[in-house]
């Protein structure tokens, strides 16, 4: 039977009628519908052009619309589309594949174990962490330090580690056994009363491991840069020293890479960016680009002799290692190293972040600016001497910003954030920047939009 294209009107009218969107209340009508992507670069049904600044949900390091990556998926259905990785099952992708991650990875990473999604793979890392320790005979190790304004997805264990309110109201009651530590901000220092920001959160956490009992606590969790917190850039010491608190009461340390591995900061992994090994890294997204799903988890080979003894690690997913995903992981991962893309994420995002020094550094909504490659933020005040932040404008400044000049950027905890495609040019860049000047300077301390 032949498919009718609908109109866009029709799309839309279809999308209200049909589809639940995350974080979308009823009430709004609008909706833009994509219908290409190239490069940075993506069309609506309406045929208006847009510039991608966000890279989807932070994860299209290679652009939209690769056809080597197209090419790499047909290939791969047309040989295998899917068989099960349970048991003693595999297929020769995800072995290529595993083989792949463990090469570039952190010293000591030498397992994989793959998953869907972020989601996912924070699940699994929770449970592979108590895993661990009730293997060892230890199974009191149940507790999860985590930190406010942390996001590890929408699962119960990776939804309760996450560090923000409105993302437990109604589903509770959450996990229990999860405790929230203070975040890295170090321009917020009212958090840290007066302190130097490192040792209050060092002496916090050696004070939290006390109260809980080192012999209760499986795993501490934590992005290495927090993205939904609005790009919270720790101090450099910070990582190190977590590390080493940990290892002498037995904690296992999980980074949650989803946004920033696969070079989005400028290296492989933000691991070695801060020079970290963790036991366990999550990750996701920029694996594909977003072309297609996959997450996996790199173990520490500790970790992972516990967890193959015996009967195995007794939970699996239905895509565990699924051979197409691998496929596309594999050319992603290729292009990402034969166009120099972790040199060029250094680049650029330093590009990026000079431009927005020298066009928003001087607006009074402008608090701080900061980056580690391509992840930036512009924390927006109501006055910069007090750091108050600025009232949420309405509409929200990515819609006026998009509305006005097509280019897309996301709003996360009174910051503007970016994190483009890798592959973004430096006129791009430029353009990105000079769209929020255009609104950013006329927004008022009271979170109002001149005309």
């Amino acid at each position: 039977m032949s498919r009718v294209p609908m109109t866009p009107d029709e799309l839309k009218a279809a999308d209200r009628a049909r589809i639940i969107h995350p974080y979308l209340p009823g009430s709004v009508s609008e909706r833009v519908v994509m219908t290409t992507g190239s490069g940075c670069r993506l069309t609506d049904a309406d045929g208006r052009s847009y510039l991608d600044a966000t890279g989807g949900l932070w994860l299209a390091q290679i652009g939209h619309g690769r056809e080597e990556v197209a090419r790499a998926a047909y290939e791969q259905m047309a040989r295998l589309e899917y068989f099960t990785s349970f048991w003693e099952f595999s297929n020769d992708r995800a072995i290529e594949l595993a083989t792949k991650l463990t090469s570039i990875a952190p010293e000591g990473l030498g397992h994989v174990y793959f998953t869907s999604g972020g989601s996912e793979g924070n699940e699994a890392a929770i449970k592979m962490a108590r895993y661990y320790h009730h293997r060892r005979g230890e199974s009191s190790r149940t507790w999860i330090l985590a930190r406010h304004k942390a996001y590890h997805g929408i699962g119960y264990g990776g939804g309760s580690a996450t560090g923000f309110p409105v993302y437990h109201e109604g589903f509770a009651p959450m996990m229990p056994h999860v405790s929230h530590l203070t975040p890295p901000w170090p321009y917020r220092s009212e958090l840290y009363g007066g302190e130097d920001p490192c040792d209050f959160l060092i002496a916090e956490l050696e004070q939290r491991i006390a109260e809980i009992g080192a012999g209760n606590i499986a795993a501490m969790i934590g992005e290495p840069i927090m993205g939904v917190g609005g790009m919270l850039v720790p101090p450099a010491d910070y990582w190190p020293r977590v590390r080493e608190v940990l290892d002498r009461h037995g904690i296992l340390l999980i980074l949650d890479e989803v946004v920033t591995a696969y070079g989005r900061v400028g290296t492989w992994f933000a691991a070695q960016h801060f020079g970290v090994t963790p036991d366990i890294i999550v990750t996701a997204k920029g694996i594909t680009s977003g072309y297609i799903p996959l997450g996996a988890l790199l173990v520490g080979d500790h970790v992972a002799e516990q967890l193959l003894a015996d009967h195995g690690f007794p939970m699996g997913y239905t895509y565990n290692g699924h051979p197409v995903s691998a496929a596309v992981a594999l050319e992603n991962l290729d292009i990402i190293e034969r166009e120099g893309l972790l040199a060029r994420a250094t680049e650029i995002g330093g590009l990026l972040h000079r431009e927005l020094e020298a066009q928003l550094g001087d607006l009074p909504v402008v608090g701080e600016i900061r980056s580690v490659g391509m992840m930036l933020a512009v924390e927006l005040v109501a006055d910069r001497t007090t750091r108050e932040p600025l009232p949420m404008p309405q509409p929200l400044l990515p819609d006026v910003i998009r509305r006005e000049t097509g280019v897309i950027v996301r709003d996360c905890a009174h910051s503007l954030v970016l994190s483009p495609a890798l592959v973004m040019t430096d006129a791009e860049a430029k353009e990105a920047v000079t769209a929020m000047r255009q609104v950013l300077e006329r927004v008022q301390p009271s979170g109002e939009l001149r005309n």
